[in-house]
């Protein structure tokens, strides 16, 4: 395995969680100018500048699980996708916090900034500063789809991130979106209303703690990360349904942040855990606050519901507050759960 492969199209290399390997860099000691695909799992590479150097049809790249050893640094990272002139599919995961070494200690000057013209799906797994870092370096025209989760809860300021997203025209224009609220992760995807439930636009996850176990985190991830173009052409918003631990509910009141940004919304979606909460909530939107909160809904749909009676008596109140206003709601509650 130390000579050339002219002709290798796809590496895949795995390594067990307990036994890392430590790829040399004698490894494949040769150009590989027909790789296609290089998948590398758990597997610290020293010599993939080199390979990456000669594999000019690279068209995938996926690092996962990246371990301590095999840090590879943002000024390293661009200036090997710089040379990757046909990379459509990129995937940069890192195992753990302490895969990335201490930030704080950092200070170096602004990187020279690469375009990645055939780029269209980014997944990253990592720290925020390490994403920040990279963003600053790279445009990326044509990307659609970008999947981030962060290790460590953010601050909500990631100026960089928010610009990178601004300035990519194709990362801005979606009429979807799905909010995802457990005990340890959050999650805001925004996607169109013509793609495949799994294929989302933009997903951004991240930690969460115990105190801050309130929606208004998705509300301060749309206010400082979504263009807010984006988030005004939202006609369609889904709480997707997922159970939390005993003793993590959220309070009522607490919903209402999370509505604040979505004031394109037209469609909402609740899930049967969450409905009955979500309608006390908007029931006390009353007076000159009834359009303060999703100001253009027209339809609110429930399903998987078993218990109707507490839903229906909140809700109605609200139904009926907003008829007054003139700006008339339609519910609809179905057995079914959302799939």
């Amino acid at each position: 395995m130390q000579e050339p492969f002219p002709e290798l199209t796809k590496l895949v290399l795995h390594s067990p969680v307990k036994l890392e390997t430590v790829l040399p860099d004698s490894f494949l000691g040769g150009p590989a100018p027909h790789l296609r695909e290089l998948i590398l799992e758990s597997i610290p590479f020293l010599g993939l500048p080199k390979l990456l150097s000669s594999a000019n049809h690279l068209v995938l790249l996926r690092l996962f699980d990246i371990p301590h050893s095999g840090y590879i640094s943002p000024e390293t990272m661009v200036a090997l996708l710089s040379m990757l002139s046909n990379l459509r599919i990129l995937y940069i995961e890192f195992k753990s916090p302490q895969s990335c070494p201490d930030w704080e200690s950092r200070n170096l000057p602004p990187l020279k900034r690469s375009i990645l013209q055939a780029l269209e799906d980014f997944h990253f797994k990592g720290v925020t500063e390490y994403l920040e870092d990279l963003v600053t370096s790279i445009d990326a025209p044509k990307l659609f789809r970008m999947d981030i989760r962060f290790f460590n809860k953010i601050d909500f300021d990631i100026p960089r991130l928010a610009q990178f997203i601004n300035i990519t025209p194709t990362l801005r224009e979606f009429d979807e979106a799905h909010v995802l609220l457990e005990s340890s992760m959050s999650s805001v995807e925004l996607q169109y209303r013509a793609s495949e439930p799994s294929i989302h636009g933009l997903r951004i996850r991240f930690p969460r703690r115990k105190p801050d176990l309130q929606p208004s985190s998705i509300e301060k991830v749309c206010n400082s990360l979504l263009p807010l173009s984006t988030v005004e052409a939202v006609e369609d918003l889904y709480i997707v349904p997922r159970y939390f631990e005993k003793g993590d509910a959220i309070e009522n009141a607490l919903w209402l942040p999370l509505f604040l940004p979505f004031i394109a919304v037209k469609n909402l979606y609740l899930p049967n855990d969450s409905a009955p909460g979500i309608a006390a909530a908007l029931q006390e939107l009353v007076g000159s606050r009834i359009a303060e909160v999703l100001p253009s809904l027209e339809y609110i749909s429930v399903r998987g519901l078993t218990r109707l009676g507490p839903f229906k008596k909140k809700i109605a109140k609200f139904v009926t507050a907003r008829q007054l206003s003139g700006h008339p709601v339609t519910v609809s509650i179905s057995p079914s759960a959302f799939g």
